[in-house]
């Protein structure tokens, strides 16, 4: 029966229209994934690690050895506010810089960007200031009337400026940090002599690496701080860098409700095809019902046929929305400035399973009403009333699409309110285009052109699929028109170079 539905082209739309929602929600799945990755990753640059651990002493060793037993990478800076002297007797003149010594291997997360000239564009840091040597803000040159190979002294210390500081991605917004930053290499900060007993010091270790080992130290760390660890406290992106945080969950909010609206357009196009696939075969479940065949078995033969639809269409749209996703990637191209990390296969299998689900939930209902079709519907072309089973069916495919809304937004709160939102809507678009086939009505009688009144006649024949076709359209062309203006709220504050992927 099956390879008869393909070939007398029953099966046809409803496979194309699985295979295209399907599609569109792996694509939309792919591009929300990588971009979601991306986002998680360059914000961790703001913090220059996965964790960094603050304090008002140097750490123990304890806290190294325990970081290093768990496969993390580790670097160290040293923070405070100094004085940087230029010039020599009466010329000499003095700036208070905020001093900052690296070791080896700063950043952890992301990079330095450097310049020979203010005016320069810059290119990313390879490792740190050499001995000796240190790198400036532009704002320092011009206060001091230095340029790059001038010298300035920091304690009993004498330094070469040697490049500009454009990017540090980890300087944060701190009183201190307002001043010029003056960066050098950790060995040459214990010559300088600047640190005394009562010096306003601040001590950071970096850490990064796996998620696993970063989670575990952190749970670490947080029992070495209930035994009474004093003058440390633990900085991951939550807590260090709040404003990073709330933006990052307002363009992760944002991406997810670029897949619900797919996710409501598949629901109402594998609903549609599952009706009209129902509607073609009502005589020919009459017929196998005068043959002999069971309600039971009725329901256990187009199961059947449907899980083979659903599984050749969900694997077909996975690979093409893969392929999608490459394209929308290209098309935003000009709104993605930062590198997209690789796609993984985790949007596949969730776009396979969303494509059985929504097959499940909308195309279950009408395969009810089939077991329910009359003998005598060979001979007398009527239709029961939907049993109370079915009815309840349809009540199972809401809920579906509702559990689909809050696994595609991640979040049980605006899961509801996109599903209460979308409700609202179609039931307001429902209305209007109830209203405009009943002015259409009054509108075709005053018409005298043939043609326009068969066009309008042939509105107002199945003012279902008319107010549907109409509910689609209308979802649609609302989520294109918002969509710029909701994006660009995202990054209303320039909190970030997060807001370099969405504008």
């Amino acid at each position: 029966m099956t390879l008869r539905d393909w070939r007398a082209g029953e099966l046809r739309f409803l496979l194309l229209t699985l295979v295209m929602a399907v599609a569109a929600l792996s694509s939309v799945s792919f591009f929300v994934d990588r971009m979601r990755v991306g986002l998680t990753r360059d914000a961790h640059q703001m913090l220059g690690a996965d964790l960094v651990i603050h304090a008002d002493q140097p750490l123990g060793e304890s806290w190294r050895e325990e970081a290093q037993r768990r496969g993390l990478s580790l670097a160290d800076t040293v923070s405070f506010p100094s004085m940087a002297l230029a010039g020599e007797g009466e010329q000499a003149t003095s700036k208070l810089v905020a001093l900052k010594a690296v070791s080896a291997g700063y950043p952890l997360r992301g990079s330095m960007k450097l310049a020979d000239a203010a005016d320069e564009s810059g290119a990313p840091a390879s490792g740190i200031p050499g001995a000796g040597t240190a790198w400036v803000d532009a704002s320092l040159l011009s206060a001091l009337n230095l340029k790059l190979g001038s010298t300035i002294q920091l304690g009993e210390s004498t330094f070469t400026i040697t490049k500009i500081i454009l990017i540090e991605p980890d300087r944060g917004a701190s009183f201190m940090n307002f001043a010029p930053r003056v960066m050098i290499n950790l060995a040459d900060l214990a010559a300088t002599g600047l640190i005394q007993p009562s010096s306003r010091v601040q001590y950071r270790l970096l850490l990064a690496g796996e998620t696993n080992a970063v989670t575990e130290f952190w749970q670490w760390a947080q029992a070495a701080l209930a035994q009474g660890a004093r003058g440390v406290r633990i900085e991951s992106l939550e807590t260090g860098r709040p404003e990073m945080h709330s933006t990052l969950e307002r363009g992760e909010r944002f991406l997810a409700l670029v897949g619900l609206l797919s996710a409501m357009l598949a629901a109402v196009a594998i609903g549609m095809a599952s009706r009209r696939f129902m509607l073609r075969h009502l005589d020919a479940c009459a017929m196998l019902r005068c043959l002999g065949m069971t309600q039971n078995r009725v329901t256990a033969l187009y199961l059947i046929e449907f899980l083979l639809v659903g599984l050749a269409g969900s694997g077909i749209g996975a690979l093409l929305g893969f392929g999608a996703h490459f394209v929308l990637m290209d098309g935003l191209g000009k709104l993605v400035f930062a590198e997209m990390p690789p796609p993984t296969i985790l949007p596949a299998f969730q776009a396979f399973a969303a494509g059985l689900l929504l097959l499940i939930g909308f195309a279950l209902p009408p395969v009810l009403q089939l077991r329910n079709v009359p003998h005598n519907r060979v001979i007398r072309r009527e239709r029961e009333a939907p049993q109370p089973l079915a009815l309840a069916t349809y009540g199972g495919g809401l809920a579906t699409f509702v559990l689909l809304l809050q696994w595609q937004a991640g979040d049980s709160k605006i899961g509801l309110l996109a599903a209460a939102g979308f409700t609202g809507g179609m039931a307001a678009f429902v209305l209007t285009g109830w209203l405009a086939l009943k002015a259409v009505q009054v509108l075709r009688r005053t018409i005298n052109r043939p043609n326009w009144n068969f066009a309008l006649t042939s509105l107002q024949r199945r003012p279902g699929a008319t107010v549907v076709q109409i509910v689609a359209l209308a979802v649609g062309s609302t989520f294109s028109r918002n969509r710029r203006r909701r994006s660009k709220v995202i990054c209303s504050r320039k909190a970030s170079p997060v807001c370099s992927y969405i504008r």
